[in-house]
């Protein structure tokens, strides 16, 4: 038996145990999102507080030092922080202000780096997929920032190319949906990068060493059957850069069944678009399955953002009723750090699924004319 003594310091002993433990946890909660030097993005979270007013500033504000934060502190390109920023947001500049150069330059070094590696290796994870990653920031830039082909993008165009599988598209990784989820995923950024480049596709179709790759692509997107209904929503978003992709009939069903996934509060839910087992490899399904029907249908950031700005780029108005309420969400929606929430598919720790949760988001109202303010420049 213990002795009163021993009880008590053996309570005091599991106290501070526990007490450390506790705060432990309680210090991972409150890691930043991105974090760098002067750069600090508290992590985003359910319980972030709606802004009272929509304010295109602090979504700016979020973007771009999301993206300097991920490009600094990590050394590489992620499809869901500085891959989607340099596929978009480009073509934000008339109103935001040019992107800084120094990460399309970080982008043009990043593809020297790549190609030094071999086909093997370029086979294995998130490796072919970042190469697209590339070729589409670059593609971006020169459509938006320069007006023209640059030569670096060409190349980075050439050499997707060169690593493209012979069916068509491109190995991925499948187990951090929705970005890295899946091959057709990346065959949808892999056309939109070839349309985008000023001229280049054109120009392919022409050549001797590319025109076969190019029609290899445009026979996968228009052959293969989508993953899921998010796969859907890619290949309309594809079908309206890439001419001559899809035909009408064809854009019109994909525009139909995307508004018919719209909730009743005008916005998306990413997790209506999929059945859990679809999205990939990975533990996740049991998590998603377990949810409660509050979290699966809830409106939210990215699919709402990608909803509109696929809608905005298929061509459908803004006088449309259905485009208000989806935008209207969004203007009501946004958090107090500048960001729209979107819950992650695959942990609870980074939810870095909300940067293009908020990217998409302010494209489409930016887009779609539902923001009026000046030339808002973040390159101080």
């Amino acid at each position: 038996m213990f002795s009163n003594s021993w009880r008590v310091l053996l309570s005091l002993t599991l106290c501070c145990l526990l007490s450390t433990v506790v705060s432990a946890a309680e210090e991972e909660e409150k890691s930043p999102q991105y974090e760098f030097e002067g750069i600090t993005i508290p992590p985003a979270s359910a319980d972030e507080p709606i802004r009272k007013e929509f304010s295109l500033e602090k979504a700016a504000s979020y973007l771009e030092q999301g993206a300097t934060a991920w490009t600094n502190s990590h050394s590489c390109v992620s499809c869901h922080t500085n891959g989607s920023y340099m596929v978009l947001r480009p073509s934000l500049s008339e109103t935001l202000g040019k992107p800084k150069s120094d990460l399309r330059d970080f982008f043009v070094a990043e593809v020297q780096k790549y190609k030094q590696k071999s086909k093997k290796e370029l086979a294995v994870g998130a490796n072919a997929a970042t190469v697209v990653y590339l070729a589409a920031g670059l593609a971006e830039w020169d459509k938006h920032v320069v007006g023209k082909l640059s030569p670096e993008t060409d190349e980075a165009l050439r050499f997707m190319f060169e690593i493209q599988q012979e069916n068509g598209t491109w190995t991925s990784a499948d187990c951090w949906p929705p970005l890295e989820s899946s091959p057709y995923q990346i065959a949808s950024v892999a056309s939109i990068a070839a349309a985008t480049a000023p001229g280049w596709l054109e120009a392919a179709r022409e050549d001797a060493e590319l025109k076969t790759a190019v029609t290899e692509l445009e026979t996968y997107l228009q052959k293969t059957e989508p993953p899921h209904d998010y796969g859907r929503v890619l290949l309309l978003w594809s079908a309206s850069r890439y001419p001559n992709l899809l035909e009408e009939t064809k854009q019109q069903e994909l525009i139909d069944l995307l508004f018919s996934y719209q909730n009743e509060d005008g916005g998306w839910s990413i997790r209506s678009f999929s059945k859990p087992e679809a999205w990939g490899k990975g533990n996740r399904a049991e998590r998603l399955n377990a949810e409660s029907n509050e979290i699966r249908t809830a409106s939210d950031g990215h699919q709402t953002g990608l909803a509109l700005l696929v809608l905005q780029e298929a061509g459908v108005p803004a006088t449309d009723p259905r485009v208000q309420k989806g935008l209207n969400w969004l203007l009501t929606n946004q958090r107090e750090s500048g960001r729209w929430w979107t819950r992650s598919l695959n942990t609870d720790e980074w939810h870095y699924v909300t940067f293009s949760g908020s990217l998409y988001p302010l494209t489409a109202l930016i887009k779609y004319g539902a923001v009026e303010a000046p030339k808002v420049s973040l390159n101080q």
